[in-house]
């Protein structure tokens, strides 16, 4: 097993124009770079891109202890979400495997399976439950 240490730093606010941006609508997609999350009033450094394995996932903690589950799909975009699964709520979306439903990417979980959607968070199996979004951007 293969284990990568990411270590999350604090940028200063996001600017008006950055390298590439995203939201949940349209995900990061430069090929290299770091990869941003935006979280409170800043945007964090993750990891850099070239960590990220297409299908899969890493696990990242914020500074406010919080965690979020990075992927890069198969098409190079990366997306963020919240990595606490909310139906056994244990932290294991990272490990999730990832598809897509109707062109929309999605996460399922390791455990029971429910899908998320990359995009917009809301789960696919039960329209009452949603992780959250966190908008990347690689620069």
């Amino acid at each position: 097993m293969t284990t990568a240490t990411i270590t999350t730093t604090r940028q200063s606010t996001p600017s008006a124009t950055p390298a590439t941006s995203a939201t949940p609508d349209t995900p990061a997609t430069s090929a290299t770079g770091a990869v941003r999350l935006a979280h409170g009033d800043g945007w964090f450094t993750v990891c850099d891109r070239g960590l990220l394995t297409p299908g899969r996932g890493v696990s990242v903690l914020l500074p406010d202890g919080d965690q979020a589950a990075v992927f890069l799909d198969r098409s190079g975009r990366v997306h963020a979400v919240g990595n606490r699964d909310p139906f056994t709520r244990a932290y294991v979306l990272a490990r999730g495997l990832l598809g897509s439903a109707g062109g929309r990417p999605f996460v399922a979980s390791p455990l029971l399976k429910q899908r998320f959607d990359l995009a917009t968070g809301a789960c696919l199996d039960d329209e009452d439950v949603s992780v959250p979004v966190f908008a990347v951007r690689v620069e």
